[in-house]
């Protein structure tokens, strides 16, 4: 049954590396990678003369590399991950190209439903829209990705809003924020989500590989009880031709 999967589709890396030193949004916890065990010492410790075990332990944030947002982060009365429904991180997506909008620019409407009209593509209840905005390519890993001198485009309100009042339940960008950063600190695009019971992906990679397509999209948090956010190991499931 795999071996059919594989055949009818392609699957795509959509999630950054996690490292120590990898770019983090300014507020979060910086990563910290450490050994918790060499094989070596495991041997000594157990005894054994024909295997070790090693380990490392991981010390980040729930928002430190790709992951998706809680709406508790941002909406004290909302859900925290572990209560959110599942239905907001798996499902069918899009990707449209807005990599010509750039800083100091507002990702606005007219720019959805250009790009929307160019590709033919329609936005259905239910779907994950993915924002390819380049700028994963133009500056990562250096510090112009995520670090204090990061300047990127996002959403506004209105732009968010328009999206989710079509039914999109997850907004995601290769970026560190959907937000216009570092200049919108009412953080629009948070606050509609907020509003609209919907979650955001951010620091996605690969989006130029599916823009103008529609894909199956999966990227499920941890079951962080509590949580306010969580890493994910996001992929689409492209059809191939």
């Amino acid at each position: 049954m795999s071996s059919l999967w594989h055949e009818k589709f392609e699957l795509i890396d959509l999630s950054q590396d996690i490292y120590e030193g990898m770019p983090v949004f300014g507020m979060h916890q910086k990563t910290f990678v450490m050994i918790n065990q060499t094989h070596e010492e495991n041997m000594k410790a157990t005894g054994s003369k024909t295997l070790g075990f090693s380990a490392r332990n991981l010390l980040m944030s729930e928002h430190g590399p790709t992951h998706s947002d809680a709406i508790w982060e941002f909406k004290p009365d909302g859900p925290t991950i572990d209560q959110m429904d599942l239905k907001l991180f798996w499902g069918e997506g899009i990707c449209v190209d807005v990599s010509h909008i750039k800083y100091p620019n507002y990702i606005e409407i007219d720019d959805f439903k250009e790009q929307l009209t160019k590709t033919g593509l329609e936005i259905k209840p239910g779907d994950i829209f993915l924002m390819y905005t380049g700028h994963f390519e133009r500056t990562y890993p250096d510090r112009g990705y995520g670090g204090p001198e990061a300047r990127h485009s996002g959403v506004n309100f209105a732009s968010a809003e328009w999206l989710f009042r079509q039914g999109v339940v997850n907004l995601g960008v290769d970026a560190p924020a959907i937000d216009l950063t570092p200049d919108d600190l009412d953080y629009s695009g948070h606050r509609a989500c907020g509003q609209y019971g919907a979650t955001n992906t951010e620091n996605l990679c690969n989006l130029d590989r599916l823009v103008g397509r529609r894909f199956l999209y999966m990227g499920l948090p941890l079951k962080i009880r509590a949580g306010s956010g969580s890493p994910i190991r996001a992929v689409a499931l492209l059809p191939k031709n």
